[in-house]
């Protein structure tokens, strides 16, 4: 039953439903693969007992004949930044190393309910800092793709980096993300598959460790457009225990998935042909205007002038909510706790810290901490929350003349691990496509469009209204069905 890692969500979730296979059988399946692919270092825990467990229980509810949920008999990856009841939770920092949750994330507590089950905890960039997945305290994440003639290990982006190789590789058939400036698009662009930042509120962010509260927000990233619907309508959810949970019922984004685009409007927005755009990346736009004009849609131009500000705006809020959020891990509750022999409590909140903390994660609470200091909130923080305003009023603005936005996800397709680790601002450029829909918290969703000429993936983001993941959904499946993407990396691992 080796063909069972081949399926996506849709494919296991009817298979299991019409007994063609078990749900058992797809478990054992995925577990194996996962025990196999050690080399690709996507998981920091596995849970085979627990996909097992969640497996059995969907097999006992079909011999009854109950309802077995809109996931059911589907093993995934859950990203190490969502609290597991019972399961390490580390947000690949070694300051929460051996940390076990007492209690269960929204997201995934939403998850099993609709019948998944876990595979294991996935590796990210610490606490979701970096577009490269290089900056876990567990070792950097290797992309299952190379470039054709060489074995050079490739990035399989930042910061759901696992989640984006492990469900490339075929080790899981979906994960769980965070976006917070494109971390489920841009490594869903460089590994060849599907991921979709909900607006913002769509899901819970309880029991997700915190970067930047007003950004963060969780994401399916699968095979297929129709494998994300499916696992967003399972996430996603009003939630009491979060202040920022959208009250909103949930659409069965599934059931009204269209690819017809007859009477939308697509915009072009004219600010993202940016220098430094590589030639292939721009290819593939073109393309993905004429794909989108054969599904019936007009393409018309638009303008976000203020697009060039909102990266370092970005790098501005992002950094200031990180240095607030990261002040609770201070070696006295939980988490790693380093005091030195005769040290006091302010020597301990030092010592953890620098030992606990990553280099990426110190340099960004460092730069939050200066801009929220006094004599530098107004000039800095002040500014950039005015850029964020700015920055959302361009994106109101321009749906008067269009539905939803195509552009780029990444400026690159994939790089070689550690080709940009000695230049932070080089890696962060990576976002520059991807962070201004998470600044106005809109739906957006990076979809595989063909390869280089190096056989490396390329992605095109759909960026839709608030509340209208449909539009997008529906966008990217006219996409997905031109393209006829079904490039697969070669095993190596």
């Amino acid at each position: 039953m080796s063909d069972l890692t081949q399926l996506g969500v849709k494919a296991i979730r009817d298979g299991v439903s019409g007994g063609d296979f078990t749900a058992r059988e797809v478990a054992e399946a995925f577990n194996a693969a996962v025990a196999g692919a050690a080399a690709l270092n996507a998981f920091i825990v596995t849970t085979p007992d627990h996909a097992l467990a969640a497996a059995d229980a969907v097999d006992e509810r079909r011999a009854q004949g109950e309802a077995l949920g809109v996931m059911g008999g589907v093993p995934i990856g859950m990203k190490d930044l969502f609290c597991t009841k019972g399961v390490q939770t580390t947000a690949a920092s070694h300051i929460l190393e051996g940390f076990i949750p007492q209690y269960e994330s929204t997201v995934s507590s939403n998850l099993w309910a609709a019948g998944a089950g876990m595979l294991g905890k996935l590796n990210l960039d610490q606490f979701a800092m970096g577009s490269s997945n290089e900056t876990s305290y567990f070792g950097n994440v290797s992309s299952p793709w190379r470039k054709d003639g060489t074995n050079a290990a490739m990035s399989p982006g930042g910061s759901s980096g696992g989640s984006a190789a492990s469900v490339s590789a075929r080790i899981a058939p979906a994960a769980t993300g965070t976006d917070t400036g494109g971390s489920i698009r841009q490594p869903a662009a460089f590994a060849g598959i599907c991921g979709i930042k909900p607006t913002y509120g769509r899901c819970s962010r309880w029991g997700v460790v915190a970067f930047a509260s007003s950004l963060d927000q969780a994401g399916p990233m699968a095979h297929s457009v129709e494998d994300c619907a499916i696992m967003l309508g399972a996430m996603a959810g009003f939630d009491p225990k979060d202040a920022t949970s959208l009250k909103m019922d949930v659409p069965d984004w599934e059931a009204a998935l269209d690819a017809d685009l007859k009477g939308k409007r697509i915009g072009i927005p004219r600010e993202y042909r940016m220098e430094g755009t590589d030639q292939a990346i721009l290819d593939s736009w073109e393309q993905g205007k004429a794909w989108l004009r054969d599904a019936g849609a007009e393409i018309v131009d638009i303008s976000l002038p203020h697009t060039k500000y909102a990266l370092p705006a970005y790098y501005i809020i992002a950094p200031a909510e990180a240095s607030s959020n990261l002040a609770r891990y201070d070696g006295v509750r939980y988490g790693l706790r380093d005091l030195p022999e005769g040290s006091g409590l302010q020597d301990m909140y030092a010592a953890t810290r620098a030992a606990g903390f990553g280099d990426e994660v110190k340099r960004r609470v460092l730069i939050g901490t200066y801009v929220l200091s006094a004599g530098f909130y107004d000039a800095y923080y002040t500014q950039a929350q005015k850029i964020r305003a700015l920055v959302a009023q361009d994106f109101a603005q321009a749906w008067a003349q269009c539905d939803a936005i195509l552009a780029p996800t990444t400026p690159t397709a994939s790089f070689p691990l550690g080709s940009l680790s000695d230049d932070p601002l080089t890696m962060y450029l990576n976002d520059v496509f991807a962070v201004p829909a998470s600044l106005a918290g809109l739906p957006a969703m990076s979809v595989p469009c063909g390869v280089t000429s190096e056989g490396l993936p390329l992605g095109l983001q759909l960026v839709g209204k608030a509340f209208d993941e449909q539009g997008v959904l529906n966008a990217g499946l006219a996409i997905e069905e031109r393209a006829g993407f079904t490039a697969k990396p070669e095993k190596w691992w």
